[in-house]
């Protein structure tokens, strides 16, 4: 998985990366709003709370309070919240950002309010990150990795550091904390002791690492010694194969070279992997699935981007690098992403957190549509939704350091926001069906995010008007 190129879509993107203005419908967040009458979702408690009033001022939540029991402010906005449902917005915690234009406008309409790049070259995605926060560019707010960490020569050297050395592990961790990056990414062909080291080091930088598990070391051990997030299945697979008496070669032998032993997950026995589950929730370990990369993966010989829902919204340049960079591979077996999803529902039991995150820039994933997507999946593998709404809000959040302003709506928090038609504690479909989305205080209403995805669309059929 992901050999492909990222410079010239990255170049591309650059260029336009602000592309939408202070003008735009939305743009300046207004003194006062009011929510009336609107059932708020509260995802710590798993609960609804209806016959509320929601206050904004500028980018905050000003006050929250019953029907009735707050005094209005005079020449307030006020929404009409009948029936509809508010909550936090949600977060996307494993994007590659190659289409900026693009994915700006299309999470926004699909309620993505928080982004998670898990690399891209620094001199791109920090610059980039900085405008999406200070609000200089109309997007999701961003937390990014920069550069990840890999061995020598690395899977993807365009947005990699070769390291051979735990030396050289070491000074790389400085290198990415003097750029400002807010975690260090580490990758599939790491020695075990580079990958110590860089943990180490990331430690006493205050960094949490995060990424794929090394295929030199097992899942519980990178665990233990201090990674906080591991990313899709890797790792896993090692854990079937050890439970099964397989001997596990530690050492890189190509991307998903094991991930046939997906197929045995029968073979092994359920009490001895709940208890591994166990140990890894005991670790402090928080994992991010992205079941739906692997569900979606396509044949991309004969893939095209009408071939999907969303798919006008995949731009020409990353459509051309889908087919230039995985040709020859086809879709994953079914059983393969089936079984790794009873795998989280089994992870989710032991009290794993869970993050939903798409990989967003692989085949098939569409920027906001394949994060409802893969909530949907965990919810017809058995996760419930109120765990699954804590996994795309306050756990993310919670794990960024950002919980002091996002992930949750109270008074002092900043009212990034989605207004939906349905209860998404009933059914995580409902998260979908969005009326209107609050970013840092600015609201869209259905016909801004409609616009929103009326002008990605142009976009991705024309990057360059």
């Amino acid at each position: 998985m992901k050999y492909f190129k990222f410079l010239t879509l990255v170049t591309a993107t650059a260029l336009t990366a602000c592309g939408l203005p202070g003008s735009h419908p939305g743009s300046t967040p207004e003194k006062r709003i009011v929510i009336s009458n609107v059932s708020i979702v509260d995802v710590e408690k798993g609960v609804t709370v209806p016959g509320q009033t929601v206050i904004l001022s500028g980018e905050q939540i000003e006050q929250i309070g019953a029907q009735g029991d707050i005094s209005l402010p005079q020449n307030a906005r006020v929404i009409d919240g009948q029936g509809l449902y508010l909550m936090p917005g949600l977060v996307d915690a494993h994007v590659h950002y190659v289409d900026a234009p693009v994915f700006n406008r299309v999470l926004i309409a699909c309620g993505i309010l928080l982004v998670r790049d898990m690399g891209m070259p620094n001199e791109y995605i920090l610059p980039l990150r900085d405008e999406l926060n200070q609000g200089k560019t109309l997007g999701p707010e961003m937390v990014a990795t920069g550069r990840m960490l890999d061995g020598v020569p690395p899977i993807i050297h365009q947005i990699a550091l070769g390291i051979s050395t735990p030396e050289e592990g070491r000074a790389a961790v400085r290198q990415q904390a003097e750029a400002g990056v807010n975690m260090i990414k580490v990758y599939s062909k790491l020695d075990q002791d580079v990958f110590l080291a860089i943990l180490d080091e990331a430690n006493q930088a205050g960094l949490k690492v995060v990424g794929h598990i090394p295929d030199s070391i097992y899942i519980e051990e990178a665990a233990t010694a201090g990674l906080k997030s591991s990313e899709h299945w890797f790792g896993f697979e090692k854990i079937i194969a050890k439970l099964l008496g397989e001997p596990v070669e530690l050492k890189y032998e190509g991307m998903g070279a094991e991930i046939g032993y997906f197929l045995r997950l029968d073979e092994v026995d359920p009490a001895t992997l709940q208890a591994v589950y166990e140990r890894l929730h005991a670790s402090g370990l928080t994992v991010t699935p992205t079941v739906v990369t692997f569900k979606d993966w396509p044949n991309v010989n004969t893939f095209e981007a009408g071939d999907i829902p969303g798919g006008e919204y995949i731009s020409q340049d990353l459509l051309a690098t889908w087919k230039s960079q995985w040709a020859g591979q086809s879709e994953i077996p079914d059983p393969i992403w089936q079984n790794w999803m009873e795998m989280v529902n089994g992870l989710n039991q032991a009290g794993v957190p869970l993050m939903v995150g798409t990989d967003l820039s692989v085949p098939g994933i569409v920027p906001g549509y394949s994060v409802h997507e893969e909530m949907l999946i965990w919810q017809e593998g058995g996760i419930p939704a109120a765990d699954i709404l804590r996994s795309t809000t306050i756990v993310p959040v919670e794990f960024m350091g950002l919980e002091d302003r996002l992930g949750s709506i109270a008074e002092g928090k900043i009212a990034s926001m989605v207004l939906v038609r349905g209860d998404p504690l009933q059914d995580i479909r409902n998260a979908r069906q969005i009326e209107g989305v609050f970013l840092r205080g600015k609201y869209f209403n259905r016909q801004n995010l409609d616009k929103l995805l009326a002008e990605a669309k142009d976009l991705a059929r024309n990057p360059n008007p």
